[in-house]
């Protein structure tokens, strides 16, 4: 199993706006292409010396050519729909193997 991880920090003018694309809009559509099997969004409980929120949403998959997939089929469309949030945020992605879950 594997766990693609983005993290990103959102500026507090569009902070409550954003959350509610991504709850509404974005991480269904992600699930949408089948390639994740959940999906769990977090807060990050930091105070960030830029400013703005941080969140973390981990999509689970279920193998590496799962995630190759998403990043060739969809990834390019689903970030280009952020474009109303562009240059309020940034973001970083991580990719993580599941080696035990208890």
């Amino acid at each position: 199993m594997y766990i693609y991880n983005v993290t990103i920090n959102i500026q507090e003018d569009v902070h409550e706006e954003w959350v509610d694309w991504m709850k509404t809009e974005h991480i269904p559509e992600m699930l949408n292409t089948g390639k994740f099997t959940k999906a769990l969004m977090t807060r990050v409980m930091v105070q960030e010396e830029m400013g703005g929120m941080t969140y973390s949403v981990q999509y689970t998959t279920t193998n590496k050519e799962m995630l190759q997939r998403y990043y060739d089929e969809n990834a390019a469309v689903l970030r280009s729909k952020t474009k109303p949030f562009e240059g309020k945020f940034v973001a970083f992605r991580t990719e993580m193997e599941v080696i035990k879950e208890l």
